[in-house]
Parts: C-alpha cells; sequence; structure tokens
C-alpha cells in the first residue's frame, strides 16, 4: 500500500492510500496499529511527510562510491548522527537556506528512508525486516560548512536546521518492497541528474542498520532511519554544486516516488546573527 498523509482544506490532518491513477481512498484507524482501506474518495488538497517521527537516525558514509569520492576509509561500523524532528519538511514545501546562521554550502543528499512499525530492541539481524512499516525517500540536506568547520567535530549543526529533512511523498509498506537492496535512486536538481546510484552499493544494508541501532537501545515505532547518500553530492563535484535559491531539488525512489522541494532563502530578522563562519 502506498499511503498518504494529507491536510484538507479546514486543517483536519488524514491518512489515505493512493491508488494507481493518482487518487485516493481514505483510510481508517492508526498507522501503528493498523489502517483499514475504504472506498471512499477523498481530495489531495496538501501533501504532508507521511508521519511525524519520534526520533530520526541517520548513517553517514554508507555507500561504497560515496566514501570513494570523500576519500573516506570505508568505516568498520555505521556511522550515526541525528536530526532533531524539527527538520522535517513537507513534498512540495520549501527547503531553506539559513540566514540566521548564514551559510552557501547547502547539499542535497537523497536517501531511502526507513520507518520502525513496532517497539524493538536488541534485533537480530534475520527478523530486522520485520519490525519496518515501509519506506519513504528522504533528503539529509546539509550545510557543509557548519558541518565541517562549524559543528565541533559533530554533524548534528550542521544538518540539524529547520527544513533540512524533506519526507515523501508516499509511504510504501514493506509488503510491496520485500527487498530494500534492490531500489535505484536519484537527484535531480532543476532537471540535472546529479546522484543515481542503487541501495545495492550500500555498505550496511537495511537489516543490518536495523539490527545495530536496537542493539541495547528501544526504537519506538515512528523512529526514522535515514540510511545514507549515494555518490553525486555538490560537495564532492568539481567544481561544488550547492544549492540556490530558486532551485528545484526531487530525489526519486524505485517503487516510491518523486520527494519534490523548491529552495528559498531563510526569512531571518536582522540579516542574521553573529554566529559566522
Amino acid at each position: 500500500m502506498q499511503i498518504l498523509r494529507i491536510q484538507s482544506p479546514d486543517g483536519a490532518i488524514n491518512y489515505a492510500a493512493q491508488q494507481s491513477d493518482g487518487s485516493a481512498l481514505a483510510l481508517e484507524g492508526d498507522l501503528f496499529d493498523g489502517l483499514t482501506l475504504t472506498d471512499r474518495p477523498v481530495p489531495i488538497h496538501r501533501r504532508l511527510a507521511p508521519l511525524d517521527p519520534v526520533t530520526v537516525f541517520c548513517i553517514g558514509l554508507n555507500y561504497r562510491e560515496h566514501a570513494r569520492e570523500t576519500c573516506a576509509p570505508v568505516p568498520e561500523y555505521p556511522v550515526v548522527f541525528m536530526k532533531g524532528v524539527h527538520t522535517v519538511q513537507h513534498p512540495g514545501q520549501p527547503i531553506l537556506i539559513p540566514q540566521w546562521m548564514p551559510s552557501t554550502q547547502v547539499d542535497f543528499e537523497c536517501e531511502l528512508a526507513v520507518v520502525i512499525g513496532r517497539r524493538c530492541k536488541n534485533v537480530a539481524r534475520s527478523e530486522a525486516l520485520d519490525y519496518v512499516l515501509g519506506y519513504t525517500c528522504a533528503n539529509d540536506v546539509s550545510a557543509r560548512d557548519w558541518q565541517k568547520k562549524g559543528g565541533g567535530t559533530q554533524w548534528c549543526r550542521g544538518k540539524g536546521f529547520d527544513t533540512f529533512c524533506p519526507l515523501g511523498p508516499v509511504l510504501v509498506t514493506r509488503d510491496e518492497i520485500p527487498d530494500p537492496q534492490t531500489l535505484k535512486l536519484q537527484t535531480r536538481v532543476n532537471g540535472e541528474i546529479l546522484q543515481d546510484s542503487s541501495t545495492s552499493d550500500m555498505i550496511f544494508d537495511v537489516a543490518t542498520l536495523i539490527e545495530f541501532l536496537s542493539g541495547s537501545t528501544t526504537l519506538l515505532p515512528g523512529t526514522v532511519i535515514l540510511t545514507g547518500t549515494p555518490q553525486g553530492v555538490g560537495m564532492a563535484r568539481n567544481p561544488p554544486r550547492f544549492l540556490q535559491p530558486g532551485d528545484d531539488v526531487t530525489v526519486e525512489i524505485d517503487r516510491i516516488g518523486a520527494l519534490q522541494n523548491p529552495v528559498a532563502l531563510e526569512d531571518a530578522p536582522f540579516g542574521g546573527s553573529h554566529f559566522r563562519l
């Protein structure tokens, strides 16, 4: 099933099942306790991110070709960082280039996002995918200047600004993607393909990531795992290609769809703070 989270003109938020013709049928129930398909058509007024995550785990350097393009060694263990839930942005809504904490190096990163559907801890790799509710597209937007220079050796500052985690356009249930390691994924900026790869290039596959993240750690329903980005990011290009106001960014993954977001400047009071790089 392809699950939509939509907002009606009166502000009500509901789930619906996207149909092959682009229409939607209402779903009843709860995302984690179970949704029931109805035969009631619903208009798609505004698409929202498929869920409000409880936690967003992210994995760095998880594609072999991306590690190679950044001249980084292949990690022995998954490289884990986190984004706050405030970073989530809806399909079609703008990625905002920070102005209060000014950045000139905002980058794109297409990623497969995994949504955990059941509480889990100490999960064996062989059973890990049983805890997946579904998959969606993500863009791990990154301010490279803050990531590299202004983060105190940590990545959270450069990857943690508002709007830096677009999710969508739908949540595809795991039964429709039995093997998440066979998906083609792309990033297009203004129609130009800049990232073009497959999840088969992951260093640590989805099941291994769930096993690792759940080790001695409870993963709650609604936990989102961003599984890393392939080669082609803006900072590794010659010359570098960073996002500019007016750009249009699309992340597309097989069997899930296309997540599109425009790029704009943050409306910062007084032209920005004194925290400048």
